[in-house]
């Protein structure tokens, strides 16, 4: 197994990954638009100095992916002003429950730690439950509890 960084030569499969990301996530928000929609600026990811893309490959297969991205702390009051923000953790359904989303998350923390970060943040739908525990298998904690209402869409062109 080889956890290492992405390359432009892996936008094909990891294409594919994000696709595979969308479908999983659909059943859990409502607000996502039907169709074909994209998530991620792959290219930016790969070639960005605040992005680490990583990819888990073995016997020359990409089986799964996760990025860390820096980002500023919106809130002037926490102890830190950049932290590292997980996405696209996605670990091919045949290679699931064999510790690989671990393995590119240990490598995640590496890198943020090595930028000088203290705090790892990621999102997770709340009725995900086998993402929820394998966050929290890994460390993480819930934090907080993001709650949405949906209102009705009404015809703002009539009269």
């Amino acid at each position: 197994m080889l956890i290492r960084p992405a390359t432009l030569n892996d936008i094909p499969t990891l294409l594919q990954f994000e696709q595979g990301v969308i479908t999983a996530e659909r059943p859990f928000d409502p607000t996502l638009v039907p169709g074909a929609i994209k998530y991620y600026d792959l290219e930016m990811f790969i070639t960005s100095p605040d992005v680490e893309l990583l990819v888990a490959e073995l016997d020359g297969q990409l089986i799964g992916s996760g990025y860390a991205r820096i980002k500023q702390s919106e809130k002037v009051y926490f102890d830190f002003e950049r932290f590292a923000y997980l996405g696209f953790m996605y670990v091919l359904p045949q290679h699931r429950g064999k510790g690989i989303n671990k393995l590119i998350i240990d490598r995640l923390k590496e890198w943020a730690k090595a930028q000088g970060l203290t705090e790892l943040r990621l999102q997770v739908y709340a009725g995900n439950e086998g993402a929820v525990r394998a966050y929290e298998k890994v460390g993480f904690g819930k934090h907080m509890v993001e709650m949405r209402m949906g209102l009705e869409r009404g015809d703002d062109n009539k009269a």
